[in-house]
C-alpha cells in the first residue's frame, strides 16, 4: 500500500503554488521545492497566487485535492485594505459582489466578512508594505466557501478598498496558527471538516 505524505505549509509571499515550472517565461519564479524537502509527487492543493501568504496544503494524494477544494470547505483569508472601510463596503462583500473573471461578469456568493479590529499581527512582509504615512489601512476576515481566481483581490477592489495584503489562515477546521512563515508540518491527514 503506498503512504501519501500530507504537509501544511505557511506560504511566503514571492511564491508560486507549485513544484515544478512547466513555464519557461517563469525562470525566475520561486517554487515550494525550494522550502523545504518534500517527497516526490507533492502537490499544492488549490493555490494562493504569488503575492499571497498563508495557509497552503500539499499532498501527495492527489483524491484529498478534490475534498478539499470544493465548495462545502471554508477558506478564510485576512486581508489588508487600502483606506478605512466602511459599514457599506462590508456588506457589498458580504452579500455578494460583482467581479471580472476572463471577460464576464460574476456574481460572488454571500459570504462571512467583519473588520479586524485591532490588526492581526503577523510578521513583516518581505517585501514592504507601503505604511501608514500614506494613509490609514483596514484589516478585514473573508471566509468564502468558493475560490475564483484572485477572488478575494477583485471583490475588495470591485468595494473599493484595493487588497495590500492577503494571508489564508484557515482550511475548513485546519488554522495557520503560529507556524512561521515559509515553514511546513506533516499531518496524519487533514481531517477537513467545512
Amino acid at each position: 500500500m503506498h503512504v501519501h505524505h500530507h504537509f501544511i505549509l505557511h506560504k511566503p509571499f514571492g511564491y508560486l503554488s507549485q513544484f515544478v515550472n512547466n513555464q519557461n517565461k517563469r525562470r525566475n519564479k520561486k517554487l515550494l521545492g525550494e522550502l523545504s524537502d518534500f517527497p516526490e509527487g507533492t502537490m499544492a492543493i488549490g493555490r494562493l497566487d504569488e503575492s499571497s501568504e498563508g495557509l497552503l496544503l500539499l499532498t501527495t494524494d492527489g483524491l484529498v485535492s478534490a475534498e478539499v477544494t470544493s465548495k462545502k470547505v471554508e477558506k478564510e483569508y485576512y486581508v489588508q485594505i487600502d483606506g478605512e472601510v466602511t459599514d457599506g463596503a462590508i456588506q457589498q462583500l458580504k452579500n455578494g459582489i460583482e467581479i471580472h473573471l476572463k471577460s464576464r461578469k460574476y456574481t460572488t456568493l454571500p459570504c462571512k466578512v467583519q473588520r479586524l479590529n485591532p490588526a492581526p499581527d503577523f510578521e513583516a512582509r518581505v517585501k514592504k508594505i507601503r505604511d501608514e504615512r500614506h494613509g490609514p489601512t483596514s484589516w478585514l476576515s473573508i471566509t468564502l466557501r468558493e475560490g475564483k481566481f484572485r477572488q478575494v483581490r477583485k471583490m475588495t477592489a470591485a468595494a473599493g478598498f484595493p487588497t495590500l495584503r492577503l494571508i489564508r489562515v484557515r482550511i475548513g477546521s485546519i488554522l495557520l496558527d503560529e507556524l512561521p512563515s515559509g515553514q511546513s508540518i506533516e499531518v496524519d491527514d487533514f481531517g477537513i471538516e467545512g
